[in-house]
Protein backbone atom coordinates (compact mmCIF):
# COMPACT_ATOMS: atom_id res chain seq x y z
CA UNK A 1 0.00 0.00 0.00
CA UNK A 2 1.30 3.05 -1.54
CA UNK A 3 1.41 5.04 2.33
CA UNK A 4 -0.62 8.56 2.27
CA UNK A 5 2.26 10.93 3.33
CA UNK A 6 -0.48 13.86 1.57
CA UNK A 7 -2.09 12.87 4.81
CA UNK A 8 0.54 15.06 6.45
CA UNK A 9 -0.90 18.15 4.78
CA UNK A 10 -4.13 20.50 4.35
CA UNK A 11 -6.02 19.65 1.26
CA UNK A 12 -7.67 23.05 1.52
CA UNK A 13 -6.46 25.59 2.86
CA UNK A 14 -9.29 27.91 2.91
CA UNK A 15 -12.22 25.50 4.43
CA UNK A 16 -13.22 26.65 7.72
CA UNK A 17 -11.56 25.71 10.85
CA UNK A 18 -14.11 23.19 12.56
CA UNK A 19 -13.49 20.57 14.67
CA UNK A 20 -12.22 18.22 12.34
CA UNK A 21 -9.17 15.76 12.61
CA UNK A 22 -5.69 16.33 10.93
CA UNK A 23 -6.58 19.97 10.49
CA UNK A 24 -3.62 20.78 12.37
CA UNK A 25 -3.18 24.17 11.62
CA UNK A 26 -1.10 27.45 13.31
CA UNK A 27 -3.68 30.55 13.09
CA UNK A 28 -2.81 33.95 14.02
CA UNK A 29 -4.94 34.63 16.50
CA UNK A 30 -6.20 38.31 14.86
CA UNK A 31 -7.12 36.81 11.51
CA UNK A 32 -8.13 32.99 12.58
CA UNK A 33 -5.35 32.51 9.05
CA UNK A 34 -2.35 31.43 8.52
CA UNK A 35 0.55 32.46 6.18
CA UNK A 36 2.71 30.18 4.84
CA UNK A 37 3.15 26.58 5.22
CA UNK A 38 5.58 26.78 8.18
CA UNK A 39 2.92 28.38 10.02
CA UNK A 40 1.59 24.95 10.20
CA UNK A 41 4.59 23.78 12.41
CA UNK A 42 8.10 24.32 12.01
CA UNK A 43 10.05 23.56 8.99
CA UNK A 44 7.18 21.97 7.86
CA UNK A 45 8.06 22.61 3.97
CA UNK A 46 11.67 21.22 4.89
CA UNK A 47 9.89 17.47 6.15
CA UNK A 48 7.67 17.86 3.44
CA UNK A 49 10.68 18.25 0.84
CA UNK A 50 12.56 15.46 2.46
CA UNK A 51 9.44 13.07 2.26
CA UNK A 52 8.59 13.57 -1.94
CA UNK A 53 12.38 13.11 -1.97
CA UNK A 54 12.15 9.93 0.11
CA UNK A 55 14.81 11.04 2.47
CA UNK A 56 13.75 9.02 5.61
CA UNK A 57 16.90 9.36 7.22
CA UNK A 58 17.05 13.37 6.75
CA UNK A 59 13.72 13.57 8.18
CA UNK A 60 14.85 11.43 11.14
CA UNK A 61 17.96 13.43 11.77
CA UNK A 62 15.77 16.58 11.58
CA UNK A 63 13.27 15.54 14.32
CA UNK A 64 16.29 14.47 16.31
CA UNK A 65 17.79 18.10 16.19
CA UNK A 66 14.53 20.02 16.82
CA UNK A 67 13.44 17.52 19.65
CA UNK A 68 17.01 18.19 20.96
CA UNK A 69 16.82 21.82 20.63
CA UNK A 70 13.63 22.18 22.29
CA UNK A 71 12.71 23.76 19.05
CA UNK A 72 8.54 22.71 18.75
CA UNK A 73 6.55 25.20 20.80
CA UNK A 74 3.08 24.24 20.54
CA UNK A 75 1.06 20.92 21.07
CA UNK A 76 0.07 19.93 17.60
CA UNK A 77 3.81 20.70 16.21
CA UNK A 78 5.09 17.57 18.55
CA UNK A 79 2.50 15.40 17.05
CA UNK A 80 2.93 16.38 13.10
CA UNK A 81 6.95 15.64 14.08
CA UNK A 82 5.71 12.09 15.40
CA UNK A 83 3.94 11.56 12.30
CA UNK A 84 6.82 12.19 10.18
CA UNK A 85 9.03 10.24 12.48
CA UNK A 86 6.76 7.05 12.61
CA UNK A 87 6.50 7.14 8.72
CA UNK A 88 9.89 7.56 7.94
CA UNK A 89 11.11 4.55 10.70
CA UNK A 90 8.23 2.76 8.69
CA UNK A 91 9.69 3.39 5.43
CA UNK A 92 13.01 2.49 6.36
CA UNK A 93 11.41 -0.94 7.90
CA UNK A 94 12.44 0.23 11.41
CA UNK A 95 8.96 -1.10 12.76
CA UNK A 96 9.68 -1.60 16.56
CA UNK A 97 10.79 1.72 17.14
CA UNK A 98 7.91 2.84 15.24
CA UNK A 99 5.25 0.95 17.05
CA UNK A 100 8.04 2.04 20.16
CA UNK A 101 7.25 6.10 18.78
CA UNK A 102 3.45 5.26 18.59
CA UNK A 103 3.20 3.61 22.02
CA UNK A 104 4.61 7.04 23.64
CA UNK A 105 1.84 8.83 22.99
CA UNK A 106 -0.57 6.47 24.83
CA UNK A 107 -4.34 7.07 24.69
CA UNK A 108 -4.95 9.27 21.47
CA UNK A 109 -7.93 10.19 22.45
CA UNK A 110 -6.47 12.04 25.46
CA UNK A 111 -7.46 15.87 26.13
CA UNK A 112 -3.68 16.41 25.65
CA UNK A 113 -3.80 16.23 21.76
CA UNK A 114 -7.34 18.45 21.77
CA UNK A 115 -7.14 21.72 20.70
CA UNK A 116 -9.84 22.96 23.09
CA UNK A 117 -7.50 21.89 25.72
CA UNK A 118 -5.43 24.88 25.05
CA UNK A 119 -7.85 27.88 24.16
CA UNK A 120 -4.74 30.33 25.15
CA UNK A 121 -3.03 28.55 22.06
CA UNK A 122 -6.02 27.71 20.17
CA UNK A 123 -8.57 30.12 20.70
CA UNK A 124 -12.29 29.38 18.60
CA UNK A 125 -10.76 25.77 17.98
CA UNK A 126 -11.90 22.25 19.26
CA UNK A 127 -11.69 18.62 18.46
CA UNK A 128 -8.44 16.50 17.58
CA UNK A 129 -5.48 17.69 16.60
CA UNK A 130 -4.00 13.76 16.33
CA UNK A 131 -3.35 13.65 12.32
CA UNK A 132 -5.06 10.58 10.19
CA UNK A 133 -2.07 9.39 9.30
CA UNK A 134 -0.78 8.26 12.65
CA UNK A 135 -3.88 6.33 13.58
CA UNK A 136 -3.87 4.66 9.99
CA UNK A 137 0.21 3.56 11.16
CA UNK A 138 -0.78 2.29 14.11
CA UNK A 139 -3.39 -0.14 12.77
CA UNK A 140 -0.35 -0.68 9.96
CA UNK A 141 2.49 -1.49 12.06
CA UNK A 142 1.43 -4.26 13.98
CA UNK A 143 0.99 -6.40 10.16
CA UNK A 144 4.68 -5.65 9.94
CA UNK A 145 5.94 -6.90 13.27
CA UNK A 146 3.88 -10.06 12.40
CA UNK A 147 0.60 -9.57 14.36
CA UNK A 148 -1.88 -9.96 11.78
CA UNK A 149 -4.89 -10.14 13.77
CA UNK A 150 -4.40 -6.93 16.03
CA UNK A 151 -3.83 -5.08 13.16
CA UNK A 152 -7.22 -5.88 11.90
CA UNK A 153 -8.70 -5.32 14.62
CA UNK A 154 -7.27 -1.88 15.08
CA UNK A 155 -8.25 -1.17 11.32
CA UNK A 156 -11.65 -1.92 11.60
CA UNK A 157 -11.68 0.32 14.80
CA UNK A 158 -10.40 3.03 12.44
CA UNK A 159 -13.09 2.47 10.12
CA UNK A 160 -15.72 2.86 12.82
CA UNK A 161 -13.88 6.04 14.04
CA UNK A 162 -14.15 7.73 10.03
CA UNK A 163 -17.43 6.67 10.06
CA UNK A 164 -18.16 7.90 13.29
CA UNK A 165 -17.37 11.43 11.69
CA UNK A 166 -18.15 11.05 8.24
CA UNK A 167 -22.05 10.64 9.24
CA UNK A 168 -21.25 13.54 11.65
CA UNK A 169 -20.24 15.99 8.95
CA UNK A 170 -22.96 14.39 6.21
CA UNK A 171 -25.33 15.87 9.30
CA UNK A 172 -24.51 19.13 8.79
CA UNK A 173 -24.86 19.18 5.07
CA UNK A 174 -23.52 21.75 2.49
CA UNK A 175 -21.03 23.90 4.92
CA UNK A 176 -18.93 20.87 5.34
CA UNK A 177 -18.83 19.59 1.86
CA UNK A 178 -14.68 19.76 2.20
CA UNK A 179 -14.98 17.79 5.08
CA UNK A 180 -17.21 14.99 3.58
CA UNK A 181 -15.13 14.75 0.61
CA UNK A 182 -12.07 14.22 2.61
CA UNK A 183 -13.77 12.05 4.81
CA UNK A 184 -15.19 9.99 2.47
CA UNK A 185 -11.57 9.25 0.87
CA UNK A 186 -10.48 8.11 4.29
CA UNK A 187 -13.26 5.70 4.45
CA UNK A 188 -12.13 4.67 1.43
CA UNK A 189 -8.49 3.98 1.67
CA UNK A 190 -9.37 2.26 4.72
CA UNK A 191 -11.52 -0.08 3.44
CA UNK A 192 -8.95 -0.88 0.94
CA UNK A 193 -6.54 -1.35 3.13
CA UNK A 194 -8.71 -3.91 4.78
CA UNK A 195 -9.62 -5.34 1.82
CA UNK A 196 -5.93 -5.84 0.83
CA UNK A 197 -5.30 -8.04 3.97
CA UNK A 198 -8.24 -9.87 3.50
CA UNK A 199 -7.55 -10.54 -0.55
CA UNK A 200 -3.50 -11.73 0.91
CA UNK A 201 -5.21 -14.13 2.74
CA UNK A 202 -7.41 -15.26 0.23
CA UNK A 203 -10.54 -14.36 2.49
CA UNK A 204 -12.47 -13.52 -0.84
CA UNK A 205 -15.68 -13.11 0.40
CA UNK A 206 -15.35 -10.54 3.08
CA UNK A 207 -12.88 -8.54 0.79
CA UNK A 208 -15.71 -8.48 -2.11
CA UNK A 209 -18.41 -7.24 0.54
CA UNK A 210 -16.33 -4.45 1.79
CA UNK A 211 -15.57 -3.08 -1.70
CA UNK A 212 -19.49 -3.57 -3.06
CA UNK A 213 -20.79 -1.74 0.46
CA UNK A 214 -18.71 1.35 -1.44
CA UNK A 215 -19.68 0.79 -4.33
CA UNK A 216 -23.27 0.81 -3.41
CA UNK A 217 -22.72 4.29 -1.45
CA UNK A 218 -20.78 5.77 -4.54
CA UNK A 219 -21.74 3.82 -7.95
CA UNK A 220 -19.89 6.48 -10.19
CA UNK A 221 -17.08 6.65 -9.10
CA UNK A 222 -14.66 4.91 -11.39
CA UNK A 223 -11.61 4.04 -9.59
CA UNK A 224 -13.50 2.65 -6.89
CA UNK A 225 -15.91 0.41 -9.34
CA UNK A 226 -12.22 -0.15 -11.11
CA UNK A 227 -10.92 -1.94 -7.87
CA UNK A 228 -14.01 -3.89 -7.77
CA UNK A 229 -13.02 -5.20 -10.97
CA UNK A 230 -9.71 -5.83 -9.92
CA UNK A 231 -10.57 -7.54 -6.99
CA UNK A 232 -13.31 -9.80 -8.62
CA UNK A 233 -10.52 -10.87 -11.29
CA UNK A 234 -8.42 -11.91 -7.94
CA UNK A 235 -10.79 -13.87 -7.04
CA UNK A 236 -11.68 -15.26 -10.72
CA UNK A 237 -15.11 -13.87 -11.40
CA UNK A 238 -14.03 -12.85 -14.97
CA UNK A 239 -17.66 -12.20 -16.23
CA UNK A 240 -18.12 -9.97 -12.96
CA UNK A 241 -15.09 -8.26 -13.86
CA UNK A 242 -15.86 -7.47 -17.16
CA UNK A 243 -19.40 -5.87 -16.31
CA UNK A 244 -17.91 -3.75 -13.63
CA UNK A 245 -15.38 -2.71 -16.07
CA UNK A 246 -17.99 -1.88 -18.58
CA UNK A 247 -19.73 0.51 -15.80
CA UNK A 248 -16.36 2.09 -15.72
CA UNK A 249 -15.89 2.85 -19.47
CA UNK A 250 -19.83 3.91 -19.53
CA UNK A 251 -19.17 6.64 -17.27
CA UNK A 252 -19.03 10.06 -19.32
CA UNK A 253 -15.98 11.40 -16.91
CA UNK A 254 -15.38 10.58 -13.12
CA UNK A 255 -15.06 14.27 -11.10
CA UNK A 256 -12.45 13.02 -9.53
CA UNK A 257 -10.12 12.70 -12.05
CA UNK A 258 -9.21 14.90 -15.10
CA UNK A 259 -9.44 13.28 -18.49
CA UNK A 260 -5.82 11.79 -19.03
CA UNK A 261 -6.34 10.07 -15.49
CA UNK A 262 -10.04 8.59 -16.30
CA UNK A 263 -9.12 7.68 -20.06
CA UNK A 264 -6.06 6.42 -18.82
CA UNK A 265 -8.18 4.12 -15.81
CA UNK A 266 -10.43 2.94 -18.65
CA UNK A 267 -7.42 1.58 -20.74
CA UNK A 268 -6.01 -0.31 -17.88
CA UNK A 269 -9.17 -1.99 -17.22
CA UNK A 270 -9.80 -2.91 -20.67
CA UNK A 271 -6.22 -4.17 -21.29
CA UNK A 272 -6.66 -6.12 -17.94
CA UNK A 273 -9.32 -7.85 -20.18
CA UNK A 274 -7.33 -8.60 -22.57
CA UNK A 275 -4.69 -9.69 -20.79
CA UNK A 276 -6.76 -12.56 -18.68
CA UNK A 277 -7.70 -13.80 -22.44
CA UNK A 278 -4.30 -13.75 -23.05
CA UNK A 279 -4.69 -11.52 -26.06
CA UNK A 280 -1.17 -9.96 -25.54
CA UNK A 281 -1.10 -7.90 -28.70
CA UNK A 282 -4.13 -6.01 -27.77
CA UNK A 283 -3.70 -5.58 -24.08
CA UNK A 284 0.00 -3.85 -25.52
CA UNK A 285 -2.16 -1.48 -27.81
CA UNK A 286 -4.20 -0.17 -24.72
CA UNK A 287 -1.24 0.15 -22.79
CA UNK A 288 0.68 2.15 -25.29
CA UNK A 289 -2.25 4.75 -25.55
CA UNK A 290 -2.06 4.89 -21.99
CA UNK A 291 2.00 5.45 -21.64
CA UNK A 292 1.44 8.21 -24.60
CA UNK A 293 -0.80 10.09 -22.56
CA UNK A 294 1.09 9.71 -19.33
CA UNK A 295 4.62 8.96 -19.74
CA UNK A 296 4.26 8.15 -16.19
CA UNK A 297 2.01 5.61 -15.95
CA UNK A 298 4.07 3.54 -14.60
CA UNK A 299 1.53 0.39 -13.79
CA UNK A 300 0.75 0.53 -18.22
CA UNK A 301 4.67 0.73 -18.86
CA UNK A 302 5.35 -2.30 -16.13
CA UNK A 303 2.26 -4.44 -17.82
CA UNK A 304 3.40 -3.14 -20.77
CA UNK A 305 6.60 -5.12 -20.96
CA UNK A 306 5.03 -8.05 -19.03
CA UNK A 307 2.97 -8.54 -22.36
CA UNK A 308 5.89 -8.21 -24.52
CA UNK A 309 8.11 -10.86 -22.54
CA UNK A 310 4.69 -13.22 -22.75
CA UNK A 311 4.62 -12.40 -26.44
CA UNK A 312 8.40 -13.98 -25.72
CA UNK A 313 9.91 -10.56 -27.35
CA UNK A 314 12.27 -10.34 -24.07
CA UNK A 315 14.77 -7.52 -26.06
CA UNK A 316 11.47 -5.31 -26.72
CA UNK A 317 10.12 -6.38 -22.56
CA UNK A 318 13.53 -5.11 -21.36
CA UNK A 319 13.61 -1.94 -23.69
CA UNK A 320 10.48 -0.60 -22.50
CA UNK A 321 12.02 -1.09 -18.51
CA UNK A 322 15.04 0.25 -18.96
CA UNK A 323 13.71 3.27 -21.09
CA UNK A 324 11.25 4.24 -17.93
CA UNK A 325 14.31 4.29 -15.46
CA UNK A 326 16.16 6.41 -17.41
CA UNK A 327 13.31 8.37 -18.66
CA UNK A 328 11.11 9.12 -15.45
CA UNK A 329 13.20 7.59 -12.35
CA UNK A 330 11.57 8.99 -9.73
CA UNK A 331 8.02 6.96 -10.96
CA UNK A 332 9.89 3.85 -12.42
CA UNK A 333 11.96 3.19 -9.60
CA UNK A 334 9.83 1.04 -7.38
CA UNK A 335 10.70 -2.76 -6.37
CA UNK A 336 8.13 -4.18 -8.71
CA UNK A 337 9.60 -2.99 -11.89
CA UNK A 338 13.12 -4.23 -11.20
CA UNK A 339 12.26 -7.38 -10.12
CA UNK A 340 10.47 -7.67 -13.25
CA UNK A 341 13.60 -6.41 -14.84
CA UNK A 342 16.03 -8.32 -13.10
CA UNK A 343 13.88 -11.31 -14.43
CA UNK A 344 13.87 -10.52 -17.44
CA UNK A 345 17.65 -10.43 -17.79
CA UNK A 346 18.01 -13.26 -16.32
CA UNK A 347 16.07 -14.91 -18.48
CA UNK A 348 17.71 -12.91 -21.59
CA UNK A 349 20.99 -12.47 -21.16
CA UNK A 350 24.06 -15.37 -19.58
CA UNK A 351 26.22 -12.78 -18.05
CA UNK A 352 22.93 -11.61 -16.28
CA UNK A 353 25.05 -11.15 -12.90
CA UNK A 354 27.08 -8.15 -14.00
CA UNK A 355 24.33 -6.63 -15.87
CA UNK A 356 22.67 -6.75 -12.65
CA UNK A 357 25.28 -5.29 -10.89
CA UNK A 358 25.54 -2.63 -12.60
CA UNK A 359 21.72 -1.58 -12.17
CA UNK A 360 21.99 -2.39 -8.74
CA UNK A 361 25.19 0.13 -8.89
CA UNK A 362 22.59 3.09 -10.03
CA UNK A 363 19.71 2.32 -7.82
CA UNK A 364 22.66 2.78 -4.83
CA UNK A 365 23.20 6.52 -6.21
CA UNK A 366 19.59 7.34 -7.11
CA UNK A 367 17.00 5.58 -5.08
CA UNK A 368 15.55 7.09 -2.22
CA UNK A 369 16.33 5.53 1.52
CA UNK A 370 13.35 2.96 1.48
CA UNK A 371 14.13 1.57 -1.94
CA UNK A 372 14.81 -2.48 -1.15
CA UNK A 373 18.28 -3.10 -2.99
CA UNK A 374 17.41 -7.00 -2.73
CA UNK A 375 15.05 -6.29 -5.57
CA UNK A 376 17.96 -7.02 -7.93
CA UNK A 377 18.83 -10.14 -6.65
CA UNK A 378 22.56 -9.98 -7.16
Amino acid sequence: MEVEEHELKREDEHQPKREDEHETLTLDPLSNQFFTLNDLCFEFTSLQDLAFRGSWRSILDKIARARKLSLLQKPHEELIYIAYSVLALSKLHRYTEAAEELDSMSDFDSPRYRYDSYPEIYPNRCGSMVPFVIRWLNAEIPLKLGRRQESLDRLYVLLDFVRVRLRERESRGSELGFCVDLWRKREAFVVYTIASHHLSNKEFVVCLELIQGLVQRDSVNAELLSRLGYVQVQVGDLEGAKSTFGKVEGLVKDGNLGENEFRNLVGRNKALVYLIGKDYVSAVREFDECIERDPTDVVSINNKALCLMYLRDLSDSIKVLESALERVPTFALNETLVVNLCSMYELAFVNHSEIKRTLSNWIARVAPDDFDSSSTRV
